[in-house]
């Protein structure tokens, strides 16, 4: 494994912890980027990656991401995520989640964990028979509510914002949107969508979900591998990460890019690439941040959902700034949301 110092993806994070326990075989690691606006937090992955140094990787790039993420929202908390390397269909998933809770407990504050790819809002309870630093948890909010619902939101805002600034459309109404991903956020955010009178192409590697999708929604259903090559509007990456690179970026045929899956970007030098290649992109960690903002007030404030929302939805005008000022000085959006964060990071 490549020594953590000299990894391609440490930015100088405060601590990075592995974590393990022989009882039920926990395998996790815990990245804390910045604690400079306030408690590191970010949610819990569980994936059975194929090597602990993808799981690392994840785990650096995931954080940093949370940083980027939460100063831009503008919240008053840092960066961190944690990764957990199983495969969330365990039978031993409760065992292995009260195991690494005992892990964040330790830090005391420090970090702030929740729900994220194989760890939903039952997940978060377990987490927190263990742990008192856990948010997003089902029972935080009424039956059948799952705060990825925040995140759909976000991104909802997000696509309004490219539809005007960009596309110079005044209403969401026959706008053509592919939506990559139909997990609990990619599948809410059709549900908007739809509700708009927008179209969706929908792709999944779970035909049921690509099944409900075409039933509620009148969806066109492409093969997963081949979703970016659709003549839509916009596309929406709501998946994993590392789509947006030099195999597909060629071939992309929408005008603009705004969904919800983190780390979009291969490499950093891919947002030029789409600006050189004349797409709108909508950072992901600018995009995505509905969640945090709609669950993480049990941190630092009272939680409350119409502020919650209120906050969400101020998300439109943060990502009209972006696009208006990256259009005005020819610079690629993340280098534009970059700057925004760590104006906002150093200044604290």
């Amino acid at each position: 494994m490549t020594r953590i110092f000299d990894h391609p993806d440490f930015d100088q994070h405060e601590q990075v912890i592995f974590c393990t326990n022989d009882k039920v075989g926990l395998r996790a690691i815990i990245a804390l980027h910045s604690t400079a606006l306030g408690p590191a937090a970010g949610g819990c992955r569980m994936y059975p990656y194929e090597s602990e140094a993808d799981a690392l990787a994840d785990a650096l790039r995931l954080s940093k991401g949370m940083t980027y993420k939460n100063a831009v929202a503008g919240l008053p908390l840092g960066g961190g995520k944690c990764v957990i390397i199983a495969d969330p269909a365990n039978s031993k998933k409760p065992e292995l989640l009260r195991a690494f809770a005992q892990h964040v407990q330790s830090l005391a504050g420090r970090y702030w964990t929740a729900i994220d790819v194989g760890v939903g809002p039952d997940d978060a309870d377990i987490l927190a028979e263990d742990c008192d630093y856990v948010f997003a948890r089902a029972s935080q909010y009424e039956k059948g509510f799952n705060p990825s619902e925040f995140t759909a939101l976000g991104g909802f805002m997000g696509i309004q914002a490219v539809s005007e600034t960009i596309l110079k459309l005044d209403t969401l109404r026959g706008l053509h949107v592919a939506v990559q991903g139909l997990g609990a956020t990619g599948y809410a955010l059709c549900q908007h969508l739809h509700a708009a009178g927008a179209n969706v192409t929908v792709a999944d590697v779970r035909d049921d979900a690509v099944g409900r999708a075409v039933q509620h929604f009148g969806a066109t259903a492409v093969d997963p591998s081949q979703i970016h090559l659709a003549d839509v509007d916009i596309f929406a990456p709501c998946a994993l990460g590392a789509g947006l690179n030099d195999e597909t970026i060629p071939h992309i045929q929408a005008k603009a890019i705004c969904g919800l899956a983190n780390n979009q970007l291969a490499e950093d030098r891919h947002g030029a690439a789409l600006r050189d290649a004349g797409i709108a992109y909508v950072p992901d960690y600018v995009v995505n941040a509905g969640g945090m903002m709609g669950a993480s007030r049990i941190i630092y404030s009272e939680p409350s959902r119409d502020e919650a929302l209120k906050k969400i939805e101020s998300l439109k005008s943060t990502i009209q700034d972006i696009l208006q000022i990256a259009m005005r000085d020819n610079r690629p959006t993340s280098d534009v949301a970059n700057d925004m964060a760590l104006q906002r990071i150093e200044g604290a």
